[in-house]
């Protein structure tokens, strides 16, 4: 079937982190707490977190950007190896599968205050 769709975003990760600050909720509706967490126990910081949610607002393009979809119903992980993953449940899954998504690509990235994420669904 080929590329069902493609998504792209950026966020400045000072303002991202004001947004966390600003609204101690945003984090529970953004993230799981699988998310929150270095491998070390440890906290992610500000590029981290702006990163994975750049990652979710590029998947939600890649899906065409329908309404209902809730943040939570897509994980942003790391592989031992070092490579970025999606795991997606719930609405984001509902939404792939009426789309004919079998796998994702991702790729992260963060400098210079901005954190930035492509995400490619394949069919």
């Amino acid at each position: 079937m080929g590329i069902v769709g493609v998504g792209i975003d950026v966020a400045e990760i000072e303002r991202f982190e004001a947004s966390l600050e600003r609204t101690p909720g945003l984090v529970g509706r953004l993230f799981l707490e699988s998310e929150l967490l270095l491998p070390s126990g440890e906290r992610r910081g500000a590029a981290s977190l702006a990163v994975r949610f750049a990652a979710k607002e590029a998947l939600a393009k890649a899906l065409g950007a329908p309404s209902g979809l809730h943040w939570t119903d897509a994980e942003v992980y790391v592989e031992d190896s070092g490579q970025p993953r999606l795991r997606v449940t719930g609405t984001v899954a509902a939404r792939a599968a009426q789309l004919g998504v079998k796998s994702w690509h991702v790729s992260l990235s963060h400098d210079a205050g901005v954190a930035s994420a492509v995400v490619i669904a394949e069919g």
